[in-house]
């Protein structure tokens, strides 16, 4: 039998243990920060209790993970110089902490080898990174610090993996990014209303670096208060892209008559995501949320009346443009520009020519096509070099040099405004076409649990990923979305849970 008394006492002790190291850390604390920063202290007791619970509980640090970087623009405008640099790689340093983990567990026999779908995908794509840095001579520290700024994010997809996380686990994530969409729906409208007052609040502009290397650049804030809303993500575009990759999860759900459970809610948050979605003014995130729900719907569900209300919205634009007197192709970017002037100026002949001539996104299509590719094909020009987010921090001009362009967009930036461009300057055809072959295959498994499950939230979430995916492709073609925080880290998780639970139900060998 169980001595009650005994476990009373034993419990006692381990109260009394945890309240005595409680007191010592507060006085550590309270004692450091007198010598030290307080905010540098708080860090640390903050640090190592993340240390403590990504050993312990680690799909409660990959939680955490998901949930903090929404909010990550916004909060690191309101840390102080000393610890900067730590917190803005503190998101980043808790990847590289959760892999850490898998391979104590796996090391110490807790976890087993598992097999992924793009195991052997992702160590072929490892050495072509590897040999376009050795091909082109690149600097040991640049290549390192290139390739990091490549898979740093697909490297969550296998630690997800192994820690395969409960249904539970699962659900109770999706439902806690539905309600930070809410958040930043509600946040958004605010910012439509409220305009200067609640931009200014938000609105992460101070650029920070450290040395030579740009740590944050700032956002400045070129459009009318109250327009292009951002919530904390920092910028429209990342508000807009973050928004639409959970739109088409909740699109997805609704699709599903048994996902009865907060349907009612998913509609109203829906409704009102559209609203707030347009008035990101993310062309990007319009497009690739378009092409999303159309695929949902028209291709997967063959819901006609979507048919239907397509052609409807094409012939209203028709009969728009004839009594309008709008002219498409004399439209630009202007700070106090309309909703619908946005819109067409996507196809606007002037704004192309203005992006050409402007350093802008479309010269460097033209340029990575007819200068940057020819001169690199196969092994391309190395990691951290051309076009993407490591190149432009590191301020590494040489490639550019080489071949006489102008440093990125504007000629001063670095990055390209597309991703994919950047990783085929970077790793030449042969990195891109196995990047490609990694991602289509991600797809193609969301596709197959898709068909296939019997759980309805399963296929809800795996039309919902695959529906995702292609906003991305077009996202990462308008600016280096594959790199962003506040998006490419779902999308590597997210097609890990797909994979967990489609070999849960043995769909996936």
């Amino acid at each position: 039998m169980i001595n009650l008394k005994e476990t009373y006492q034993a419990s006692d002790q381990y109260a009394r243990f945890a309240a005595f190291v409680l007191f010592g850390i507060s006085l550590a604390a309270l004692v450091g920060s007198i010598v030290f920063s307080p905010s540098l202290i708080l860090g640390v007791v903050f640090a190592i209790a993340v240390l403590v619970m990504s050993f312990v509980r680690p799909t409660w640090s990959l939680a955490f993970l998901l949930v903090y970087l929404p909010f990550e623009p916004f909060l690191l405008k309101w840390i102080s110089d000393d610890i900067y640099l730590y917190a803005r790689y503190f998101s980043e340093l808790l990847i590289y902490l959760l892999v850490v983990v898998v391979f104590w567990k796996f090391a110490s026999g807790q976890l087993k080898l598992k097999q992924s779908p793009i195991d052997v995908i992702f160590i072929l794509f490892l050495i072509a990174l590897l040999t376009s840095a050795l091909v082109n001579f690149v600097d040991p520290t640049v290549a390192v610090l290139g390739i990091r700024q490549i898979i740093r994010f697909i490297l969550l997809f296998f630690v997800t993996i192994y820690l395969n996380p409960t249904d539970k686990w699962i659900k109770s994530l999706v439902y806690i990014m539905f309600i930070i969409l809410g958040f930043e729906v509600l946040l958004g409208v605010g910012q439509v209303f409220f305009g200067e007052m609640l931009d200014s609040f938000l609105l992460p502009s101070e650029a920070r670096a450290f040395g030579e290397i740009q740590l944050t650049s700032g956002t400045v804030q070129f459009w009318d208060h109250g327009q292009r809303i951002f919530g904390t993500l920092g910028r429209y575009d990342r508000l807009g892209t973050f928004m639409a990759f959970f739109m088409l999860i909740g699109v997805s759900m609704l699709y599903e008559p048994r996902l009865r459970k907060y349907r009612s809610l998913l509609i109203f948050l829906l409704v009102l995501s559209i609203f707030t979605l347009a008035m990101t003014y993310s062309r990007s995130a319009w497009f690739g949320f378009v092409l999303g729900f159309l695929f949902i719907a028209i291709w997967a569900k063959k819901d006609r009346r979507v048919v239907w209300a397509v052609g409807v919205a094409l012939g209203a634009i028709a009969v728009y443009l004839a009594i309008s007197g709008l002219i498409v192709s004399n439209l630009f970017d202007v700070a106090d520009q309309t909703v619908i002037e946005r819109f067409f100026e996507a196809f606007s002949y002037e704004r192309w020519r203005g992006e050409y001539y402007g350093l802008g996104r479309l010269y460097w299509i033209v340029q990575t096509v007819i200068t940057v590719i020819p001169a690199a094909f196969i092994f391309g020009f190395g990691p951290a070099t051309y076009g993407g987010g490591a190149v432009a921090a590191l301020g590494n001009t040489e490639v550019y040099d080489q071949l006489g362009l102008s440093f990125g967009v504007y000629g001063t930036e670095g990055y390209i405004d597309n991703n994919w461009f950047s990783l085929w300057g970077e790793t030449g055809t042969l990195g891109l076409t196995i990047y490609i072959v990694m991602y289509v295959t991600l797809f193609l498994i969301c596709l197959k649990v898709w068909r296939r499950s019997k759980k309805s939230f399963t296929r809800a979430l795996a039309l919902g990923v695959a529906a995702a995916m292609i906003a991305i492709v077009l996202n990462s073609f308008l600016a280096t979305f594959l790199e962003v925080r506040t998006l490419a880290p779902y999308l590597w998780v997210f097609t890990a849970l797909v994979v967990i639970m489609g070999v849960r139900e043995k769909l996936i060998e």
